[in-house]
Order: C-alpha cells, then sequence, then structure tokens
C-alpha cells in the first residue's frame, strides 16, 4: 500500500488540500492500494481561518492535529518541526505532500527530507525574487529539497530547470486552487453584508490586505485606504480585515461612509463576493489566481507578483506599493478599458487528479 501524509497548515492550503484528497478517494474507489495521513499543523487556530473552511470545503477531519499556532517566524517553524517530527516517526509515510508556501509547507518539508521520507511539493517552482517575503524563503527552501514538483505553469517548470531540477520530476499538472473554486462556485453564499451595504452586482469594491509592506505603517496605511475611497467613485468598498492589518487600524481611526470594514469571511462567503465585484484591490497571491478564472478585474498592491501569469494572461495588474498608483488604474476601469483576460492552461478543474494519477505511477 502507498501511504501518504498530506500537510494543511494555513488557509491557502486548505483550497489546495480538498481536491487532492477527493482524488485520492477516487482513486481508493478504483480499487488502488492506496491511504492518506492528514495533518493540520495549526499554523492557523482562528475558526475563521480554519475550521469554517474544512467544514466547507468537505475536507475530513484531520488525524492529527499539531496545534503549532502562534509565535515568531522562528517560534512557529520550531514547535511544527519538533511535533511534526514525533508524528511521522509514530506514522510512517512513503511520501509527504506539501502544498503552498506558508511556514508549514518548509518546516515539514525538512522534517520529512531529514527522516529520509520523500516529499512532493504541489505549487512549486513559482517565485517572486523578493527575499523579504518569508514566503519565497519557504518556496526556495522547499524546492530545494523536494523529490517531485507539481506545478501551475510553464513559467514554474522554467524556474525549476534553471535550478537544475531533471524534467523526469516536474509535472505540471495545473492549479488544485482552481479545483476547488469550480467545484464550490454553485456553492458560494451571499453575506449578510451584502443586505446591510446594498450591494449591487459590479457596482463595489472588495479589498484585502495582510503583508508588511502596505499595512505595518499606520500613515503608509491610512494614505493608501484614502487613496483607494477617494477614487472609489462613491462605490461600497468591503474590507474584510485581517487579524494582522486590525491592529494598525484600531490605531489608525480611518472612516468613510462607503468604507466597510467586516471580520474575516469564510471561503464560499468571500469568494461570492469576488464574483460579483466590480473589482479587487489585493496584495494577496492566491485572490489573483480566482479573480482570473472568474473573470474579475484585480489590482495588486506589490512590487513582485510569484503568479506572473495572472498579469500576462488572466485580470490582474501589478500597481506596485505606492499608493498614488490607485488613481490612473481605477480610471482605467471606470472608463471600462480594463482587459478581459483569460485563463492559464491546465486551470480547468482537475489538477489534482492529474497529481494522484502521477502519485500512483510513481509508486507503482
Amino acid at each position: 500500500m502507498m501511504k501518504l501524509t498530506v500537510i494543511a497548515g494555513a488557509r491557502p492550503n486548505f483550497m489546495k488540500i480538498a481536491p487532492i484528497i477527493e482524488a485520492i478517494r477516487k482513486q481508493v474507489e478504483k480499487g488502488i492500494d492506496i491511504s492518506y495521513r492528514l495533518v493540520h499543523t495549526g499554523q492557523h487556530y482562528d475558526k475563521k481561518m480554519s475550521q469554517d473552511f474544512f467544514d466547507q470545503l468537505g475536507i475530513p477531519e484531520p488525524h492529527s492535529n499539531l496545534e503549532a499556532g502562534g509565535g515568531s517566524q522562528a517560534e512557529q517553524t520550531a514547535a511544527i518541526m519538533v511535533r511534526f517530527e514525533k508524528e511521522l516517526m509514530e506514522n510512517s509515510a512513503d511520501l509527504v505532500i506539501v502544498v503552498g508556501d506558508v511556514t508549514s509547507t518548509m518546516a515539514c518539508s525538512i522534517v520529512a527530507k531529514k527522516l529520509n521520507t520523500k516529499v512532493a511539493h504541489v505549487e512549486a517552482g513559482i517565485r517572486s525574487w523578493d527575499l523579504s517575503m518569508p514566503e519565497e524563503i519557504n518556496r526556495m527552501v522547499t524546492d530545494a529539497i523536494t523529490d517531485y514538483f507539481f506545478t501551475t505553469s510553464e513559467i514554474a517548470n522554467t524556474n525549476l530547470r534553471k535550478n537544475g531540477v531533471e524534467n523526469n520530476r516536474i509535472f505540471f499538472v495545473g492549479n488544485t486552487m482552481i479545483d476547488t473554486l469550480l467545484k464550490q462556485i454553485p456553492n458560494f453564499r451571499k453575506p449578510t453584508i451584502w443586505d446591510e451595504a446594498l450591494l449591487q452586482p459590479r457596482e463595489y469594491f472588495v479589498i484585502t490586505l495582510h503583508r508588511p509592506a502596505n499595512v505595518d505603517q499606520e500613515n503608509e496605511l491610512k494614505y493608501l485606504i484614502e487613496e483607494i475611497i477617494l477614487n472609489s467613485h462613491n462605490l461600497p468598498i468591503i474590507f474584510p480585515v485581517h487579524p494582522r492589518t486590525a491592529n494598525v487600524l484600531a490605531k489608525v481611526g480611518i472612516e468613510a461612509p462607503n468604507l466597510y470594514m467586516i471580520e474575516p469571511l469564510s471561503y464560499l462567503e468571500f469568494n461570492y463576493l469576488v464574483r460579483y465585484a466590480k473589482a479587487v484591490i489585493t496584495d494577496s497571491g492566491g485572490i489573483t489566481e480566482e479573480t482570473t478564472v472568474m473573470g474579475i478585474p484585480c489590482m495588486t498592491l506589490r512590487n513582485s507578483t510569484e503568479r506572473p501569469e495572472t498579469c500576462t494572461i488572466g485580470t490582474n495588474e501589478l500597481l506596485g506599493v505606492n499608493p498614488k498608483a490607485l488613481k490612473p488604474s481605477m480610471e482605467s476601469l471606470f472608463k471600462g478599458e480594463w482587459k478581459k483576460g483569460s485563463i492559464p492552461e491546465l486551470w480547468d478543474g482537475k489538477s489534482a487528479e492529474r497529481i494522484v494519477s502521477h502519485l500512483v505511477h510513481l509508486f507503482a
């Protein structure tokens, strides 16, 4: 029997593992001798950031929860490594599957390799080339020790080849997060803010901000939000506030009649808002993929992106971190001049099936 350990740690991971687990189950139903153990590191322990996602996406209860949330980057990495080492020693696996680029991804990869267990990285090879981002370090370390690389784009394939990874270890499969998105679109739920703010399709903005360059300095964050308000043509601005951002916003005291700062939303509620928005303004990477597939204009407040296909093919534009870049972009949006975009290759809802099919052949 092939024994897999699947790692989930933070909100971006949950959308990526759900279709993988479903694909494993389908192989079992076909009579393939395969089992999995789901390990939740507990990196995100807030209910809106964890349990709601498990419930809504049909992810089964983890076999193990390491409860390693909180603390600094180093403390969290250490806690995950210590606890996952014990977990893996007690429950051996033929392969550890990690997804994305969060702390859990890197920490569990290191532990697995030191225990002579093979590692597969889903969403391998993406790069922002910005070492000030913790995620970039996580990607680079994980890819340096990974055995099998499952990629979302030809750009990622090229990045890996340049690092000396052999072609027979690179598998271009598409994007498992889009598997989840396409499956869940019929299940999107209208959040309460829809009626409270009297929202209408294509007549409001959604914003998400959490990166240090945008939210850690009070004055810069206030300036950024004021620019969004100033150029919004008074349309409602829905801002689900990340806990990191909430701490800074509490000191800023910014208000506007059309600004709605709300609690973080569940996956199905948040993507309902995205699907009908006029545009999304964000500093997230994953959201740029979802807006690309749903055809929603997206403005990314970062100097670099690890998902350049969302700009070259999709609906995303990289604006940088200077709030002044918002005005011309929003003017273009209101003039109806935003690019239409298209969907990248293999972002078709079948990526997880490809991954598990490859694993079955690799371990046959």
